[in-house]
């Protein structure tokens, strides 16, 4: 007995850790200044440079994809939050601003011979206002002075002069034709305003209608023979009046096109002059085609500027002038370099543009060229456009239109609203526009797996990943560059200077937040807040310089604000609610170590494991997977659980037995498999009949050959465990078993750590399951011979032996219940021949 105890105290001396293993602390030779304002920008980096810490590959990543101007080498994104993505993406871009580009002004006007389908001008960066300005102002200049020539003595002379030569050549004729008509016994009416005259005959001195001369007969006024004389001499006076309005008719109509022809004729001189002007400013063949329609088009509608518009206080609904109007959707007069736009709201208007509507004083909706508006895209054409993913991904109808204009390279804008598209009035269709753009698009790497699984697209078009990493190897390099971040930081949010012990503070927090002593945090957004939350702390302090203090006091007050539900259960486990064991032993049961993750803060917690096992062949049961709480990745640690014992005691006899595992007081789900060890020290615990120390919480993941793996969150585990032990009363005999693998990832908080130095709590690094059940019983885990076989009294020997009584037990079971049953069946033959068919 005393020898086992020499021999498991042996074990635990040479597998527990020094104070100093369990957290790496900055070496001073790394820090070679006093305060942050002794530190020097490195000569290497050259001031147009883009130096990201940590980032080498996901930099390299977006050049490449910033300098292929190929179809397709569009850029994603991808790394979690916080490790400098669009900080990155808009320094790189810094450097292609002033980049010479080849822009230009985009400007939609109207198409004259199809309205329904706005014509696009392109010209240079500048000329889109001052087209639009010089179009105004020749509108302008028409409906002023157009109606000045309309009104000049020339014109109204030239005017009468037209209206009198045409009037007097009809009049003659119809003064000749009423002179006849006397002498024939008829007379002109006039029935109707502006209608041809009509024939109608004199009878009794008096014009009577040509229909009544029947009734005339009837009555004894006018004798049958003169009415049909009348009747006669009416047709063929009406035949000549036909002919002669005719004629008139042809000389109004030369008349109409002799006052149009007078109307051109004076407009047209000052028309072209001013067109020629605007011409010879805008060269081009699409500028001059469009000037060629607008003289058209005005001298057609010379009506519309005749009359002097009145002066009111209030503009009309709609401009009368609207079609001679230049839109100017994308004016680049003040872009110097490549256009960058960063589309914080991607929504399909934002990004594709749209076509608007007004409604009119009557209710009627209307839309024109004017209304046309531009998106992110066109006014990144030529450049770069940054978005978000996810915002893209949720959006209606973003990303399928994405996807289109970017693999067709051009766009096409439309009325097209994903909430009202089916009560869409609009028919415009612009021109489409031919677009040269880079899509930088930022994203989880969980969108990205997606979108590649399942959007065969997706790749063409983002060619390039530049893949943001969360942690960046720790060495004295990284140090430096962490150094000089802290500095860049600090003059930028103008914070109080840090002190060589400070820096040396966060960059051990750094590490700590990386999870491991060898690496240091990329995700420089909480290191940001840490330093103006110590920088505060100082202030409040009345110091100019924080100090370690001051770190410290942050990343503590950092903790305390969100630690309310850890403390929650901790005051569970001190009131007896969660029932938690930190002395003695206890068989079957042993301290599992649980992990909670609620985004901004994670931590640990004891929580009771047991294993109970006896007679059956049902195997090992997960109740957690039993009652649905348990996760893929738990349920196959359990299924890993059930090889390792076969590989240890199924070699020479079957394994046979009905055990269950669970976790206590659990209520919610349950995944991972770091407890995978634990469960099998409680099943080793519950066969050998030996009892657990409870003063020891373990850790690990196992696999099918006793080895033990590494597991996440192991410093949030250790510490809780610690904050219970602490909590009851430390007893000196107290500590964790954690994975040796996971020792290069401690790094503990400063009270775990001094009490591990003097000796009140202890950390044990172990390998196999064998060195695991030693510590926790006191017991040697025992190997087995050249046949199998384990010492008796070790561990394995137990358990080998427990594991041979169950399966006799069950086998002389299984012997008994067939034995009754053929005694049953020999009793009562009917119900065995029943039986054997």
């Amino acid at each position: 007995m005393v020898g086992r105890k020499k021999q498991s105290s042996q074990l635990a001396d040479r597998l527990r850790l020094k104070d100093s293993e369990l957290s790496w602390r900055c070496p001073e030779e790394y820090l070679k200044f006093r305060t942050t304002e002794d530190i020097r920008s490195p000569a290497s980096v050259k001031p147009a440079g883009v130096t990201i810490v940590g980032q080498e590959r996901a930099v390299e990543a977006l050049a490449l994809g910033l300098d292929i101007e190929s179809q397709g080498y569009n850029i994603f994104v991808t790394g979690p939050s916080g490790t400098g993505r669009t900080t990155t993406v808009r320094q790189m871009l810094e450097r292609y601003k002033t980049a010479p580009r080849e822009l230009d002004d985009k400007c939609y006007v109207n198409n004259f011979r199809d309205p329904d389908q706005p014509r696009l001008l392109r010209l240079k960066p500048g000329d889109g206002r001052r087209f639009q300005r010089d179009m105004d102002q020749l509108i302008e200049y028409l409906a002023k002075n157009v109606p000045a020539l309309f009104e000049s003595e020339t014109y109204q002379h030239s005017r009468t002069e037209i209206v009198d030569r045409f009037k007097e050549e009809g009049g003659a004729r119809v003064r000749e034709f009423e002179k006849r008509v006397a002498s024939e016994g008829f007379a002109l009416v006039q029935s109707a305003p502006f209608a041809r005259p009509e024939l109608a005959p004199i009878v009794e001195k008096q014009p009577v209608h040509i229909d009544s001369l029947a009734g005339l007969v009837e009555e004894g006024k006018l004798p049958a023979k003169r009415a049909e004389e009348i009747r006669a001499k009416y047709r063929a006076l009406n035949d000549e009046l036909s002919a002669i309005f005719k004629v008139v008719r042809e000389q109004e109509r030369l008349a109409r096109e002799a006052l149009r022809e007078l109307d051109e004729n004076i407009v047209r001189p000052v028309l072209e002059e001013r067109l020629a002007d605007v011409a010879e400013r805008y060269p081009g063949e699409k500028v001059r085609e469009y000037l060629k329609e607008v003289a058209e088009s005005i001298i057609g509608n010379i009506d519309l500027f005749r009359q002097r518009p009145e002066a009111k206080p209030e503009q009309p609904a709609l401009d009368p002038y609207a079609e001679y109007r230049v839109n100017v959707l994308v004016d680049n007069s003040g872009t110097k370099g490549a256009p960058v736009v960063f589309e914080t709201n991607p929504n399909y208007k934002n990004l594709f543009g749209a076509i608007e509507r007004t409604m009119d004083r009557t209710g009627q909706w209307h839309t024109d060229f004017t209304k046309i508006k531009a998106g992110s895209i066109l006014r990144a054409d030529r450049g770069f456009l940054v978005l978000n993913a996810l915002d893209v991904l949720v959006e209606p109808g973003v990303w399928p239109a994405l996807k289109r204009t970017l693999r067709n390279r051009r766009l096409e804008i439309s009325a097209y609203d994903p909430f009202f598209s089916l009560f869409s009035t609009s028919v415009l269709k612009p021109e489409p526009v031919a677009i040269s753009l880079k899509v930088v698009m930022i994203g989880d790497p969980e969108i990205y797996t997606l979108l590649s699984a399942y959007d065969e697209d997706f790749k063409k078009i983002f060619t390039v990943r530049a893949d943001f990493d969360w942690e960046m190897t720790l060495n004295g390099a990284a140090v430096e560059q962490y150094c000089q971040v802290v500095k860049n930081l600090c003059e930028k949010e103008k914070l109080a200077r840090f002190d060589r012990s400070a820096v040396a503070r966060v960059i051990e927090y750094g590490a700590r937040l990386a999870g491991r002593q060898r690496k240091l945090t990329t995700r420089f957004n909480v290191v940001s807040e840490v330093l103006k939350e110590a920088s505060y702390w100082a202030k409040k302090d009345g110091a100019t310089t924080v100090t370690a203090k001051h770190v410290d006091e942050a990343i503590e007050k950092r903790r305390n604000r969100v630690r309310l539900q850890e403390e929650k259960i901790q005051e569970l486990i001190d009131q007896g609610t969660l029932f938690i064991d930190v002395t003695g032993k206890a068989v079957g049961q042993v301290n599992g170590l649980a992990v909670y993750d609620s985004g901004e803060y994670m931590f640990g917690h004891p929580t009771r494991i047991t294993a109970k096992t006896g007679v059956g062949a049902s195997g090992i049961i997960n109740i957690e997977r039993e009652s649905q709480l348990s996760g893929p990745i738990h349920d196959k640690g359990v299924y890993i659980l059930s090889g390792y014992l076969r590989s240890r005691f199924a070699r020479q006899q079957p394994l046979v037995l009905s055990a269950s595992i669970t976790f206590e007081q659990s209520y919610g789900g349950v995944d991972g498999d770091s407890a995978s060890s634990t469960e099998v020290y409680a099943l080793l615990s519950d066969l050998s009949g030996l009892g657990i120390r409870q003063d020891l919480a373990v850790t690990g993941s196992v696999n099918q050959q006793g080895q033990i793996q590494p597991v996440g969150g192991v410093n949030q585990k250790v510490e809780g465990f610690f904050y219970t032990c602490r909590a009851r009363g430390l007893t000196g005999r107290q500590g964790v078993i954690i994975p040796k693998a996971n020792v290069p990832d401690l790094m503990l908080r400063p009270e775990v750590i001094e009490a591990v130095r003097k000796g009140k709590f202890h950390l044990y690094a172990v390998e196999t399951v064998d060195q695991g059940i030693e510590l926790l019983t006191g017991v040697p885990a025992g190997r087995p011979d050249r046949k199998g076989n384990y010492p008796p009294d070790s561990v394995n020997g137990r358990v080998q032996r427990r594991l041979a009584e169950l399966a006799s037990i069950y086998q002389g079971f299984q012997a008994e219940a067939k034995q009754t049953d053929e005694s049953a069946g020999r009793g009562r033959p009917g119900l065995r021949r029943r039986t054997r068919r």
